[in-house]
């Protein structure tokens, strides 16, 4: 005779780790143990414990959503206004660029024509302004002017240019580099 299966009951930390991971909490994730351990040593109450837990989700998911939004910018360097050589930029007003980092023409949903001879910044500064904003919480985008004319033209052989001018239009700040006057 064949003994019956039994299935072992999870223990509680099982059980919250199958929770978190079908709920997709990896914030929490990968800190419940110790989380747990460090309530069990100092008697911590079980509000403060998913206080934690939770403040470590919400920091996760702010991280993940700041990657994802760099990401779709597609930024082409990885400058910042920080990082900008205003030192060999002697045409560049500092106070000023610095002082569009505050980000009010993307909230006023102002143009910012930057405009300038070959390696005077204009891009550098653009994609330190663009950074800014992503990591402000905007979903912006950068693009050559050639690249984005190829792939509104492109839109127009598969019927998509619809979809691609409302994806562009949610776009805060749309960065186009590269237009030739």
């Amino acid at each position: 005779m064949s003994k019956p299966k039994t299935t072992a009951t999870p223990t509680p930390r099982e059980a919250l780790h199958a929770l978190l991971t079908e709920l997709k909490f990896k914030g929490m994730a990968r800190v419940l143990d110790s989380e747990l351990d460090r309530a069990e040593r100092n008697g911590t109450s079980c509000a403060e414990v998913v206080q934690r837990l939770l403040s470590e989700q919400a920091s996760f998911q702010r991280e993940r959503s700041l990657v994802n939004r760099v990401a779709q910018a597609h930024l082409p360097w990885q400058w910042t206004i920080d990082t900008f050589p205003f030192d060999r930029q002697s045409g560049v007003n500092k106070a000023q660029i610095l002082g569009l980092a505050d980000l009010e023409f993307v909230r006023r949903a102002d143009n910012l024509v930057l405009i300038g001879g070959t390696g005077t910044g204009k891009t550098g500064i653009a994609l330190g302004l663009l950074r800014q904003a992503c990591i402000n919480g905007w979903r912006g985008r950068f693009y050559s002017a050639q690249a984005l004319l190829d792939e509104l033209y492109a839109s127009l052989a598969d019927r998509s240019t619809t979809k691609l001018l409302t994806a562009l239009a949610r776009m805060q700040p749309l960065c186009i580099d590269e237009l030739v006057t």
